[in-house]
């Protein structure tokens, strides 16, 4: 938790973050400080018991629009909560928490695993993961570093795109 003495940082309506407990170097956020608990797009979620706890396997396509960029992660769970959404809809949903990374500084955080494929980001970052160390701008854009298109391919060793060789 953020001291009262220290500045806390200003961040925008979306944001990129990083999990890297997960292997996943960037995730653009929705910032919701409606959302009580974050939540991070994953699918073929399966648990699993390792040494007597309960973990979970699951995989994230950290990209919006992009299934190709597949990253398979496993997180220790700590809870189960029923989640309700925006429309009113509840769901049962793993809870894991695992270290954040938002503008140079990391800290815990506990995030909901969904299937956000309908949704125009693939992480909602909640207001628990926020308190007592951000203010929102909600006129601002990834107010803590964009990150470029071309990017991704080195962050996620996406393969370059091959052109084609001209017929002579």
């Amino acid at each position: 938790m953020n001291q009262q003495n220290e500045p806390k940082m200003v961040i925008g309506c979306d944001e990129w973050c990083a999990f890297p407990s997960l292997n996943i170097p960037a995730i653009k956020a929705r910032v919701d400080s409606g959302a009580k608990t974050s939540s991070m797009h994953a699918i073929n979620i399966v648990r699993f018991s390792r040494d007597g706890e309960s973990w979970v396997s699951f995989e994230v396509h950290p990209l919006q629009k992009n299934r190709k960029v597949t990253v398979h992660c496993e997180a220790q769970l700590v809870d189960q909560r029923v989640i309700k959404s925006s429309s009113g809809d509840k769901e049962s949903r793993p809870v894991i928490r695992i270290p954040l990374s938002l503008g140079g500084i990391s800290w815990e955080a506990e995030v909901t695993l969904t299937n956000r494929d309908s949704m125009g980001y693939r992480m909602l970052l909640g207001r628990e993961a926020m308190n007592g160390r951000v203010l929102i701008d909600p006129e601002g854009l990834c107010l803590q570093g964009d990150r470029q298109e071309e990017n991704f391919v080195e962050l996620y060793k996406i393969p370059a795109k091959k052109t084609a060789k001209k017929k002579q």
